[in-house]
């Protein structure tokens, strides 16, 4: 199986901080892969980077073949980002908000509009579509986002935690639309800290810890018979440390 993203090397500093430190992570095509790592493991700055929009200061990156730095619009042409932190044109609308992206793509008008309509009713948010993003609610925004992401149809999709702070209802819609495209043969990366979802919905895993990738590959043979979480704890190093010190926690004053 091709990849879809593939990288060599990865690095970036800030400042004497080392964030990522030489990543060489594989995505195949096709899969629902999983990014996975404590805070501070890197994540944010492997995907920022691979999707670019954080310049590496060494190593390659490539996406079904294309190298994102020299073929920059080509690249971007071809993916679809929904990042952390997520910031949208909030004065529009949510029907304007996708108008105006597949417009900025090139999209024809009359298109951008039928997408525009499927993607909304998919999302529920039909009842929704001529209210401003500003009064979105968290869940609503990560639906719109992901429409606004999927619009051009991009090949890959990248979600950088993806169901944070969203209700089960609105996690469930997202989850059931990323479902729909893997299935077309598109691939989807997410990063979670959610191990029992990405456990849930990835067929393969890649574990970041400390600016490096410890392990990657199908979803069983990360595990090894254990439980996503187990082997998560296992790779990263963890030691109970629970029954230590705190022996005033839960005293009568």
């Amino acid at each position: 199986m091709a990849d879809a993203v593939r990288t060599q090397g990865l690095y970036k500093r800030f400042g004497q901080q080392v964030a990522v430190g030489g990543v060489d992570l594989v995505v195949p095509r096709g899969s629902f892969a999983g990014l996975v790592g404590p805070n501070g493991a890197g994540k944010t700055t492997t995907l920022s980077m691979v999707t670019g929009l954080l310049r590496p200061d060494g190593g390659r990156i490539e996406i079904d073949g294309h190298n994102v730095w020299t073929d920059p619009v080509g690249v971007k042409a071809h993916i679809g980002v929904l990042p952390e932190g997520l910031r949208l044109f909030e004065r529009l609308s949510g029907r304007e908000l996708l108008m105006y992206g597949g417009q900025l793509r090139g999209i024809p008008l009359d298109e951008v509009g039928r997408r525009a309509d499927e993607l909304l009713k998919v999302m529920d948010l039909v009842e929704a579509q001529d209210k401003l993003v500003v009064d979105y609610s968290t869940g609503m925004r990560k639906k719109i986002g992901l429409a606004a992401a999927l619009l051009h149809n991009p090949g890959v999709l990248f979600l950088d935690e993806p169901f944070e702070g969203v209700d089960p209802v609105s996690a469930n819609t997202l989850i059931e639309v990323l479902r729909r495209y893997t299935a077309s043969g598109s691939t989807v990366v997410f990063s979670s800290h959610v191990m029992d979802l990405v456990e849930r919905l990835c067929d393969w895993v890649s574990v970041m810890n400390r600016g490096l990738v410890v392990a990657q590959g199908p979803l069983d043979d990360v595990r090894r018979g254990r439980t996503l979480n187990e082997a998560f704890l296992d790779l990263v190093g963890v030691r109970g440390n629970g029954e230590e010190g705190l022996s005033w926690l839960g005293s009568p004053a």
